[in-house]
């Protein structure tokens, strides 16, 4: 089905392959000791294309969840998404059938759509909320319903199943109980922050080629001090969880809350002063940071805001927290 593609997410879709056949996903697992890298490789990716990030990300992340909930390793070659939104609406099912599972249903926000040859994928089932692995092959695309520009190469669409076959991973509510679950979602933050990187590296080339004034100056040093502050906090959250990796301190969705919240100010500030110290010149005539912006401004829309401050606040609350 790659060729009703836009030719964006067909580009994406053959780095995407190369990247799984080379091994350059084969990426340490959260927790093992090597968290640093394995948030590293997801910067680098997306400092060289959002979409692509988004796609590795949640292959690398399939892999981490497979991995500890306990499951074979899956087959070589083999391109894995995690397609788990669940937006207000009737959502995905899961019935037992024929000593098995059948999915029905849509499934909204699938990353890799078209590209991915399976997934893991939740859906409410009888005994409750589950996590399934699935071949996408049996399930159907909704095409036209991803018409947004930024991450328009990450190929996202509504995707249907109509008694798909699949197998539950863990049990219920295993998906989001697991220590691992809050390891990815600063994961995630860490590619939000490759993507921050590659946009202020415009601001960045553009002081080193001609006096861009001292306004511009001073929106590069505030440029500079949120990309080194962002990093530290990164490494830093990387560091904890090296150190335990099981979340035995229960400091995992804490720390996943601030982390990509800082994340999330970070690369706000960063393309707001990139914008502010150069213009429209950039937006308008380099095309490649002006699909960095848009691909950024919907990636970081998977912060919730507000919203997720609020769960903030609220789990530091009564922890006896001091600054």
């Amino acid at each position: 089905m790659t060729d009703t593609m836009n030719p964006s997410a067909q580009a994406v879709c053959t780095a995407f392959a190369t990247a799984v056949d080379s091994g350059r996903l084969n990426l340490p697992s959260p927790g093992s000791g090597r968290t640093r890298e394995r948030w590293a490789a997801f910067m680098d990716l997306a400092e060289e294309d959002l979409s692509l990030a988004r796609l590795a990300e949640g292959h690398a992340d399939a892999l981490a969840i497979l991995e500890e909930l306990g499951e074979p390793k899956p087959p070589p070659g083999s391109r894995w998404g995690v397609w788990a939104a669940n937006p207000p609406g009737p959502g995905l099912r899961a019935e037992p059938a024929d000593g098995g599972w059948r999915l029905h249903g849509f499934k909204p926000y699938c990353s890799g759509a078209r590209c991915c040859t399976h997934a893991l994928v939740t859906a409410q089932a009888p005994d409750g909320m589950r996590l399934f692995a699935t071949a996408t092959g049996s399930a159907t695309p909704v095409a036209g319903t991803w018409p947004a520009t930024g991450m328009a190469g990450s190929d996202t669409l509504d995707v249907e199943f109509a008694a798909v076959p699949a197998r539950p991973v863990g049990g219920p509510g295993a998906y989001l109980t697991r220590p691992g679950f809050t390891h990815g979602g600063v994961g995630v933050a860490a590619c939000w922050y490759g993507g921050a990187r590659a946009i202020g590296r415009t601001l960045l080339a553009a002081a080193q080629q001609r006096d861009i004034g001292p306004h511009a100056q001073a929106h590069l040093g505030a440029v500079d001090i949120a990309l080194r502050s962002g990093r530290a906090a990164l490494d830093e959250a990387a560091d904890e969880i090296d150190a335990d990796p099981c979340d035995h301190k229960d400091e995992g969705q804490v720390r996943a809350l601030w982390v990509r919240a800082l994340i999330e100010q970070v690369a706000t500030t960063v393309m707001n002063r990139v914008g502010r110290a150069l213009g429209a010149g950039p937006l308008c005539h380099d095309a490649a940071h002006g699909r960095r912006v848009a691909d950024l401004t919907v990636y970081l829309r998977q912060h919730h805001a507000e919203r997720n401050l609020a769960e903030l606040g609220e789990a530091i609350t009564g922890r006896g927290t001091t600054w």
